[in-house]
């Protein structure tokens, strides 16, 4: 288990809060207005999923596909720093009917999420932002329909004043497209949200974005190194909207 309690780090965001010694001001960014999601891996651990429906089509084929590996793409899309299908193609010589075994993947993740439930700490924070009066989006790399379909299951899409997903833009993370496209959405600046996620390429597409970012590693991710994030968290349980809007 991950119990490394939410820890600051210093960031250039958070080192905008300095002393002004000749007047004396505190000159901090503006408050907190803004919660913004990113949905896999965050919200519900479809990665883990994803993962293991590759792993086991690599092993139908005599190769092994290791977390590490994999890892590179968590977040964005592949092709930007892995890609799994010309990985497997080049370690078996030969191609493949992707948009087939894209299809039965499909199939076997959601046979594998049948039982899942949103990730702990999800549900008491948004509660806890339409408490604060916290506008929420979502800005995840996959489709609305994926993204809408589990949280219309999950109970949860009333909580979203937008979802900015894939189909928004032109790039997705780690470029800092959809949280520019999020923030836009809910009317507020780069200074006045806050990100959760759980991937590197989302830690990258935030600080593109000039948004404050707390990592929420999950099973995929918590060997990588979230060096320039705001806070880093074992759970959206740790962190409290409350402590950091005050």
């Amino acid at each position: 288990m991950f119990t490394t309690p939410c820890r600051c780090r210093e960031s250039p965001l958070e080192s905008e809060a300095i002393l002004n010694l000749e007047s004396g001001a505190l000159n901090s960014p503006p408050p907190i207005r803004a919660v913004i999601f990113d949905f896999d891996g965050l919200i519900l651990d479809t990665e883990s999923a994803i993962y293991e429906s590759w792993r086991e089509l690599y092993a139908g084929h005599g190769h092994e596909l290791a977390v590490e590996t994999f890892a590179r793409c968590i977040g964005s899309d592949f092709g930007a720093h892995y890609d799994p299908m010309a990985d497997l193609e080049k370690l078996t010589g030969r191609t493949f009917d992707w948009d087939a075994l894209d299809a039965e993947r499909e199939t076997r993740v959601r046979a594998l999420l049948t039982e899942a439930g949103a990730l702990p700490g999800v549900q008491a924070r948004l509660s806890e932002a339409g408490a604060l009066g916290l506008a929420c989006s979502i800005a995840s790399s996959s489709s609305h329909r994926w993204v809408n379909g589990w949280l219309e299951k999950l109970e949860l899409r009333h909580h979203f004043a937008n979802l900015s997903t894939r189909d928004c833009v032109q790039r997705i993370k780690p470029e800092p497209d959809l949280f520019l496209h999020a923030i836009e959405k809910l009317g507020v600046g780069p200074d006045e949200a806050v990100i959760f996620e759980d991937s590197l390429n989302g830690l990258r597409a935030a600080r593109a974005a000039g948004v404050r970012c707390i990592v929420v590693p999950g099973p995929m991710t918590r060997h990588l190194d979230f060096d320039g994030a705001w806070m880093v968290a074992a759970s959206l349980d740790d962190v409290r909207l409350a402590d950091l809007v005050s």
